[in-house]
């Protein structure tokens, strides 16, 4: 009996020790002070053809005067208490306060389509209602149609996209090609009934993932919201830039990470890569973006491979600046007439 009384406090020491380690984690995120030589340096692209707008996570505005598109349209932020234990749903507020600083304007036809690159929270739980406070159409999987329907958006304004068929929005093209989620727990599964919020996190199953190549007065670039690939899936792809989403690649192997550069970087022949999904999400984005913390992620491992191998290929590699536009082919070579 002493035996066992000994080893139970043994037992619980360890687990103390594991929650306050845990603890101290993550309220410690890794830091950005020696990435400065990365950051984007104003001046911003207020004047260029093209301006694109990293608003956190997998969110990009691309954005030509004229016409809009936004990747996923994420605005909410619930913090990880609701996000583990709770349920989650999309703040009407905390999207219109996201909508108004981007610059995007309600329902003047300006922004054309938000589109989910999957159906996890984090990418589509808010696009049903970017696309209804704006007009835009909701473009993606099966599964965020089914997003769209549980949150009463209109039919007209859904559409099931189809791979590797090229959609028009006034000069950009958007073409989708498939992608998988980064391995974790949460990679797979579909929606198959209208999701109506609020529900579990886990309840937005990812769908069909995809690395979306855009095309604006020939110029492209790839912008991909997982380190998760399909072998072979962007091959005679070409794109200049690739915004990269470096979300959970982190912990990922060594081989996984040379794989995911060879298959999305590599593969189109990038000449500059803007790494996307590092941002901790959890907090607000009126906060300054701070990187996921561990053990959730490892984003000192994912930089690490990153500048590695943009040294070794010759790729430049950038930071990107936060709710500010960006001239993303600015010092890059003109496109081959």
């Amino acid at each position: 009996m002493k035996w066992f009384k000994r080893l139970a406090v043994v037992i619980l020491l360890v687990l103390a020790v594991g929650a306050a380690v845990l603890a101290w984690l993550l309220s410690h995120p890794p830091g950005l002070d020696g990435l400065s030589a990365l950051r984007w340096q104003p001046p911003t692209a207020a004047q260029t053809p093209l301006r694109v707008s990293f608003l956190g996570v997998a969110t990009v505005l691309l954005d030509d005067g004229e016409t809009a598109l936004l990747t996923d349209g994420f605005f909410s932020r619930p913090d990880k208490l609701t996000t583990f234990v709770r349920q989650v749903e999309p703040d009407v507020a905390g999207i219109a306060a996201g909508l108004q600083r981007a610059g995007i304007p309600a329902r003047t036809g300006k922004l054309a389509a938000v589109i989910p690159l999957h159906s996890h929270y984090d990418h589509a739980m808010d696009a049903p209602e970017v696309a209804q406070r704006t007009g835009a159409l909701l473009l993606g999987s099966d599964s965020t149609a089914m997003v769209g329907r549980g949150w009463g958006l209109p039919e007209a304004q859904i559409r099931t996209a189809e791979l590797r068929k090229p959609y028009t929005f006034g000069r950009f093209t958007v073409t989708l090609y498939p992608a998988v989620h980064t391995p974790t727990g949460f990679t797979g599964g579909e929606i198959t009934a209208p999701l109506k919020p609020p529900v579990r996190a886990t309840e937005y199953k990812e769908g069909q993932s995809y690395v979306a190549h855009i095309t604006h007065d020939g110029r492209s670039l790839l912008i991909t919201g997982t380190a998760g690939f399909v072998p072979a899936a962007l091959q005679g792809v070409k794109a200049d830039v690739v915004l990269l989403g470096i979300g959970a690649m982190g912990p990922r192997s060594a081989e996984h990470k040379a794989a995911y550069w060879q298959e999305t970087v590599a593969a189109v022949g990038a000449r500059r890569v803007i790494p996307i999904h590092w941002d901790d999400f959890w907090i607000p984005s009126t906060l300054p973006m701070q990187p996921m913390p561990k053990p959730l992620d490892d984003f000192e491992a994912s930089m690490q491979f990153l500048q590695q191998r943009a040294a070794q290929d010759q790729v430049d590699i950038r930071l990107p600046l936060e709710w500010q536009p960006m001239d993303v082919f600015a010092g890059l070579p003109p496109p081959l007439k």
